[in-house]
């Protein structure tokens, strides 16, 4: 007969096997101009993991096309990002999803805002470009939203909660999927209690928790100051550099370790997934994901 601690796993154990099937659920961002590393993030990664790719400043969205078709053929799949307020004209808009759809099998998209000073055309918000209805036209089953536990630095709580509302209303208008991507934060208590909320008002919402991939510092800093994640920032920064510096290693699994042991302790949680930002360092956030999924020891 086995004893107690035999038979039933230890919460540590417990807490390792969470944050891998957080992980192998999972999914990571990469760059529209890094297509030469899909092979070897392919070869990390399990077969049909999502990976989202960039539609960045510098780039028209049909940039993102190449590395689509290519994250297809190698077995995984791909999202593309759509930025409303860098989207020149609807025509863009549909010759793309049109090529997304065909070459590269496209069923799923993130939505989000965009950081422009002025909208590029029609859109000037992630709402206004759900409303079109041009998705559905497309092949597009499922769309992402972004989430936000630190708050947005330029747009209010409130305007931000009605938006979330309206993303869900028309989507279920149209018969659309959809999920939620978090931005990353440098407090995991902020990220459980945001993930909280996020069961208790919207409990049917796909939730994926990000997570800033393993980078430098220094890198992870310019990106944190870009993303608004200013709040979790300034609270390490009033500790003195020491705590920023502990915070943000190049390792998130003290992050990971905070998700899982929420996941473990609330039925009622509606997080499916974690979601690697890699900062231009796809390969490296692949490695780490292969090396939790694995139970390489990347959770603390």
């Amino acid at each position: 007969m086995l004893t107690a601690t035999e038979d039933r796993p230890t919460a540590a154990v417990q807490q390792t096997a969470c944050a891998a099937d957080l992980v192998t659920c999972g999914s990571l961002e990469m760059s529209p101009d890094r297509i030469a590393e899909v092979a070897t993030i392919a070869a990390l990664l399990p077969v049909g993991t999502k990976v989202y790719v960039n539609h960045l400043p510098r780039h028209d969205i049909a940039a993102s096309i190449a590395t689509l078709i290519a994250l297809r053929k190698a077995g995984l799949e791909p999202v593309p990002h759509i930025a409303a307020r860098r989207i020149a004209s609807r025509e863009a808009l549909e010759s793309f999803l049109k090529r997304a759809s065909r070459e590269a099998g496209v069923t799923k998209v993130l939505l989000i805002g965009g950081d422009e000073p002025q909208p590029r055309g029609l859109y000037p918000d992630s709402v206004a470009l759900l409303r079109d209805g041009i998705f559905t036209q497309f092949g597009v089953r499922e769309i992402g939203i972004a989430g936000y536990p630190e708050g947005h630095p330029r747009i209010p709580p409130v305007v931000i909660d009605n938006c979330l509302r309206a993303k869900l209303e028309v989507a279920a208008r149209q018969g659309l999927g959809i999920h939620m991507v978090t931005q990353f934060s440098f407090a995991p208590t902020r990220v459980v209690e945001y993930c909280a909320v996020m069961a208790r008002e919207f409990p049917s919402l796909p939730v994926y928790v990000g997570l800033a991939g393993p980078t430098e510092p220094r890198t992870l800093l310019r990106f944190a100051q870009r993303c608004g994640v200013s709040a979790s920032l300034r609270a390490l920064k009033d500790q003195g550099m020491a705590a920023v510096r502990l915070v943000t290693h190049t390792d998130p699994g003290e992050q990971l370790a905070a998700v899982a042991h929420y996941c473990l302790g609330h039925t009622s949680c509606n997080v499916v997934g974690v979601h690697l930002f890699s900062f231009g360092g796809a390969v490296k956030a692949a490695q780490w994901m292969r090396g939790v999924i694995a139970g390489g020891g990347a959770v603390r």
